[in-house]
């Protein structure tokens, strides 16, 4: 009877067993897949950032043929004030003359090429007064929309190379094509879509579209492009959009082009996108590290914005903040753990630090608007003002990381130094502290990265300002690279989206790069016991 007694609590005892193993088993497993949740989503949002803005680290340019004619320079005693703008746009017009044949293709055409161009010749000019007379190649920085065209988000283009042979009639500006049926077989069916043919009656959306809302088609030939117009079978009839000087009047070698978004919904017409695939066969364009996003401030020109003023302004920051928060913080912290007295006073100054690591940060910019900017009537927008609004923001993270660094000094060291004859300051400064201050040191670090990445407390004192120059002083009207990725994020232009992707990948860099300064200080001086 007592062995079967033993046998069934035996049995019992390994039931609970498995249960209890197989519930670890689900436990790990439960880990394991939260932790891989977990990087998946982060593997995302890193995806999706480099994603979007890798393409800012380049930019392209156009190869212009420049003169500095003396008709554009009447007073060479002023150089600042000379007509730059006629010198690029009588270039722009000789890199595409049949584009600048009429108005509206001198508007499109000069539309191509940054603004700053003409800035940029200017400062060429004032620096080497020689140039006056003579011409030069001269690399142009292009617009944003069509430095996007080439980063292929303005539109997909789809390319079909053809070797059969084709007849070309041109008469003006009209161009008849004649050739292999089937190679025109989708522009046939694409310009019929536009016209009004072969639409669902009861689809009102599609009945109610132009031919701009279908995709173009052109025709290269040559490097002479050809906007498909009509077409009908084996011919095809439409309009020339480059120089047909070199134009055969048979080719066995063409391309047939398909603009797939259609020219309503995007910012480049035909022409303009003609007049880059020209120039990109014609070896003048040239893509070039991103130099301006590292160089320039803030503009309302995609291509000309940089993050300059943001980094310079962060840094001025983070310095005022590290002067002020580091030793106020220490010494909190020292005070704090080893001379205050046990009472309420001191609790209550514990429970309110505590709270105050947990106050929203927006808070935190409140109490500078109405403090530094409305009562001490210092300089808007300064990053002397941020710096001290994210002091007080980072004071609690530093004063509690102090006081669990001072905490994790074992009893035996003071006790070791009192015992030898040190009084208390001297064991807290020459024992206690060097050894406490790695770990304050790493606390330091981590609640400046987070005030790197802080942007509410900022926006109240104003740092959301549009600043173009740099900042030089710590009293210049500046912005913090949060606030700057913030601004471009809310921008409509394809290319500032990019350019918020990069800046928030800056950004990373610099939190990654501050975090792991903090883990090897950690190692480095990390004592054990």
């Amino acid at each position: 009877m007592n062995d079967m007694n033993n046998g069934r609590a035996i049995d019992r005892v390994r039931r609970g067993l498995r249960r209890r193993h197989a519930a670890e088993r689900r436990f790990r497993r439960y880990g394991m897949a939260a932790v891989l949740c977990g990087l998946a989503f982060l593997a995302l949002m890193f995806a999706s950032i480099i994603s979007n803005g890798y393409s800012a680290f380049w930019q392209h340019y156009l190869s212009l043929d420049v003169r500095y004619a003396p008709e554009y320079f009447q007073n060479l005693d002023d150089l600042q004030n000379c007509d730059y703008d006629g010198v690029v746009k009588d270039a722009l017009r000789e890199a595409a003359p049949w584009l600048a044949a009429d108005r509206r293709g001198r508007r499109e055409l000069n539309r191509l090429g940054s603004s700053d161009a003409v800035w940029a010749l200017r400062d060429r000019v004032v620096a080497n007064p020689d140039l006056v007379g003579t011409s030069e190649q001269y690399w142009m920085l292009l617009d944003d929309d069509a430095d996007m065209f080439f980063k292929g988000y303005v539109t997909p283009i789809a390319y079909r190379e053809m070797d059969a042979e084709i007849a070309i009639v041109v008469a003006g500006e009209r161009v008849r094509v004649s050739g292999d049926a089937a190679a025109f077989a989708p522009v046939a069916a694409g310009l019929q879509r536009a016209a009004g043919g072969d639409k669902p009656r009861a689809d009102k959306s599609v009945a109610d579209k132009t031919p701009a809302d279908f995709p173009s088609y052109l025709v290269e030939i040559g490097g002479v492009y050809i906007k498909a117009q009509e077409a009908d079978g084996g011919v095809l009839n439409g309009e020339i959009l480059s120089a047909a000087d070199n134009l055969p009047a048979r080719a066995g070698e063409w391309r047939l082009i398909t603009l797939q978004t259609p020219a309503a919904d995007r910012r480049l017409s035909d022409r303009q996108i003609a007049a880059l695939l020209s120039f990109q066969d014609q070896g003048r364009v040239e893509s070039r590290f991103n130099t301006v996003f590292f160089s320039a401030g803030d503009s309302r020109e995609p291509e000309q914005a940089g993050i300059l003023s943001a980094l310079k302004g962060s840094m001025y920051m983070l310095i005022v903040t590290l002067i002020l928060s580091f030793p106020v913080g220490v010494a909190a912290a020292v005070y704090l753990e080893e001379f205050a007295p046990q009472n309420r006073w001191t609790d209550f100054i514990e429970v309110n630090i505590n709270n105050l690591a947990a106050v929203p940060s927006i808070v935190f910019g409140l109490l500078g608007l109405a403090v530094f900017l409305n009562f001490f009537a210092l300089p808007r927008s300064a990053p002397l003002v941020g710096g001290l609004v994210l002091t007080l923001m980072t004071l609690p993270t530093i004063i509690i990381s102090g006081r669990a660094a001072l905490k994790s000094v074992p009893p035996s060291i003071r006790e070791a130094a009192l015992g030898v004859g040190a009084s208390r300051t001297q064991t807290v400064f020459y024992h206690v502290l060097p050894l406490a201050l790695p770990g304050m040191l790493t606390g330091t670090i981590i609640g400046m990265a987070q005030a790197l990445g802080e942007s509410a407390p900022l926006l109240m004192i104003g740092m959301v300002a549009f600043i173009v120059d740099v900042p030089q002083t710590f009293t210049d009207p500046s912005t913090a690279l949060p606030v700057q990725i913030y601004l471009w994020a809310d921008s409509p232009e394809r290319a500032f989206v990019e350019r918020t992707s990069a800046a928030i990948m800056v950004l990373l860099g610099f939190l990654i790069t501050m975090n792991a300064a903090a883990v090897v200080l950690r190692k480095r001086f990390e004592r054990r016991w």
